[in-house]
């Protein structure tokens, strides 16, 4: 726990301790925004949380199942049995009485509106790999939380290190790096490649994280590893079940998400059948996000109920394919292609036949979320024409469906304008 020792308030500066809280009971007086950012991160703690207050905002509310709110103001009797007091209203004079009641039963109270009296102060706190930092800088909450942010991401990054600290736990790790943009790859993502000694990375993940592995990590690219579909994904199995069983931390490294067409349940498949512990950190795919960051959402009110996420990997008709494309093209919700621009002609004539009108607006999205980023807007008829004269490439998420249409207004129709009720009104989802 770090402490600015410049603190003028005091003679002394706190004392830092950690509070172990889980179940035992914690009261938070109040119900405001300060309640609700200390609440659930008391539930995380395991604390038997009471609140205490006429009102509460939405969020707390939607917390009822997991504290005790009590609808009412406070009342010397809800200390009984308290470890840790907050005292979080909007009035200072009851702050001040639930200070002052707590001081007098010796229980520690953090004051929300006024610190300098109380016996507690509450930092601000980060975890990592297993490390929680706690940052109190002379009651100046945004203080704290710059010092925070700064120790958090050295950890991250690698500049700051506490890997000896604790031994190693050999397995493997399945990571979604998520679309490409490594502002886009999770928390989770990034302290998982800080656990790592290998890293076994697809052509997709995120190239800039792993410039920020140490000089130790053994990257593998999956890339060199031997030829053809079928056997690439063998020899990753057997790389990363060979690593880990070695006693060595394994991340597998993936572009989206690890179990949206990532074949991540076949590595699963791999460590269990040789006794190999193996996790899931979940990725955003590239199916929703990639869309998203352009603008174009897979839903929208009035106009599309549904989507579907379909791989066009191999075309319509092959003996391969175990998509429905008849019964696709008769929905009327959006269709999300994966890995298909090569088949993209043959998919957007089978929608058709399938009953999709050939005006339908189609989106194709190349190098999503990347600085490359190109966004073509064409039709189902059009569409293989357009791939070509825009020399269109892989990877790209091709969207089909009005929401396209939501989303470009100038280009195509308006899809809504299209949907009205018997009495003129729009019709809504």
């Amino acid at each position: 726990m770090a402490h600015d020792s410049t603190d003028t308030g005091h003679d002394h500066p706190p004392y830092p301790v950690g509070l172990r809280l889980s179940g035992r009971k914690v009261l938070v007086v109040g119900g405001g925004q300060v309640a609700q950012r200390r609440v659930p991160a008391l539930i995380g703690a395991g604390a038997d949380v009471l609140v205490v207050a006429p009102e509460a905002t939405p969020a707390l509310e939607g917390l009822e199942a997991e504290i005790t709110w009590q609808r009412r103001r406070f009342a010397i009797d809800d200390l009984a049995g308290a470890w840790y007091v907050v005292a979080a209203t909007d009035d200072p004079a009851v702050n001040a009485e639930v200070l002052a009641a707590c001081e007098a039963r010796r229980i520690f109270c953090a004051r929300a509106d006024d610190a300098r009296e109380a016996s507690a102060w509450t930092p601000a706190v980060g975890r990592h790999d297993g490390v929680t930092v706690a940052v109190l800088a002379n009651r100046e909450p945004r203080r704290s939380a710059a010092v925070r942010d700064e120790v958090m991401t050295a950890l991250r990054d690698g500049r700051l290190t506490v890997r000896d600290a604790h031994p190693r736990t050999p397995g493997v790790v399945l990571v979604g790096g998520g679309p490409g943009d490594p502002e886009l790859a999770t928390v989770a993502a990034r302290h998982a490649l800080a656990s790592a000694d290998v890293v076994v990375a697809d052509r997709l993940a995120p190239r800039e994280l792993l410039e920020e592995l140490p000089a130790h990590v053994e990257l593998v690219d999956v890339a060199k590893l031997p030829r053809g579909r079928q056997a690439s994904q063998e020899s990753i199995n057997q790389v990363i079940v060979e690593r880990a069983l070695e006693g060595k931390r394994v991340v597998r490294f993936k572009g989206g998400d690890n179990f949206v067409f990532g074949r991540g349940f076949e590595e699963i498949l791999a460590c269990r059948a040789a006794g190999v512990p193996v996790s899931v950190v979940p990725g955003l795919t590239s199916a929703i996000s990639v869309p998203a960051r352009v603008g174009i959402p897979v839903t929208h009110r009035g106009v599309a109920h549904e989507f579907t996420v379909v791989t066009g990997h191999v075309p319509p008709g092959h003996p391969q394919s175990l998509v429905d494309w008849e019964s696709l093209g008769r929905m009327n919700g959006t269709v999300v292609l994966l890995m298909a621009v090569q088949n993209a002609a043959l998919i957007a004539e089978a929608l058709v036949a399938g009953g999709r009108a050939a005006s339908t607006p189609v989106a194709v999205i190349v190098e999503g979320t990347m600085p490359e980023e190109m966004t073509v807007l064409s039709t189902l008829a059009d569409l293989g024409r357009d791939i070509v004269e825009q020399a269109v490439r892989a990877p790209a998420i091709i969207v089909v469906g009005d929401v396209v249409a939501v989303a470009r207004p100038g280009r195509y129709p308006d899809p809504v304008a299209a949907r009205v009720d018997d009495q003129g009104e729009p019709a809504h989802g």
